[in-house]
C-alpha cells in the first residue's frame, strides 16, 4: 500500500500551523507582562514641562530674580563653607579666609562662578539655577562674616 505523500505533508502542515499560531498568541501575551515588567518606575519632571504644575523658572531663581544671599549660603554653599569639607574656609573664620581675601574680591567671584582647584570649588557651588550676580551676592554674604 503506497500513501499519499501529499495528505500526510497536509496533516503536518497543518499541526504546524496550528503551533504556529498558538505559539504566537502565547507569545503576545506574555510580551504585554514583559513591558509591564521593565516600564519606567518613574518619570523626570523639568521646570518648564507641564507636569512641573506652578513651578516656574521664575521662583527658582537665576536670571530672572535674584535669589536672596543668605538662602544661596544655606542651600548651596554652608554643605562645604559649614564644615570645612574639601578643605574649605568655614563661615566666620577670618584666619581661613584672609589668604584669599588677599588675592582679590575679582579672584574670589571667578573661582566662585567658574570653579576652583579641580572641582574642589565646584562651579557656581553647583547652584545650576543661580545667575553669576547671584553666587557673587553669596560671596558678598560669606565675606561679611569675617570683616
Amino acid at each position: 500500500m503506497i500513501q499519499q505523500s501529499g495528505s500526510a505533508f497536509s496533516k503536518y502542515g497543518l499541526v504546524a500551523a496550528f503551533l504556529l499560531v498558538f505559539s504566537g498568541a502565547l507569545f503576545a501575551a506574555s510580551n504585554d507582562k514583559i513591558f509591564e515588567r521593565i516600564a519606567p518606575a518613574g518619570s523626570v519632571c523639568m521646570i518648564g514641562d507641564s507636569c512641573a504644575g506652578g513651578v516656574s523658572v521664575a521662583s527658582a531663581g537665576g536670571a530672572a530674580g535674584a535669589l536672596d544671599p543668605e538662602q544661596t549660603y544655606n542651600t548651596y554653599c554652608v554643605a562645604c563653607h559649614g564644615t570645612g569639607a574639601n578643605n574649605s574656609p568655614v563661615l566666620g573664620d577670618a584666619a581661613a579666609w584672609q589668604p584669599r581675601i588677599d588675592k582679590g574680591l575679582d579672584t574670589l567671584y571667578s573661582n566662585a562662578v567658574n570653579g576652583f582647584n579641580n572641582g574642589a570649588m565646584p562651579v557656581k557651588g553647583l547652584c545650576m539655577s543661580c545667575s553669576d550676580d547671584d553666587v557673587k551676592a553669596a560671596v558678598d554674604y560669606i565675606l561679611s562674616s569675617v570683616q
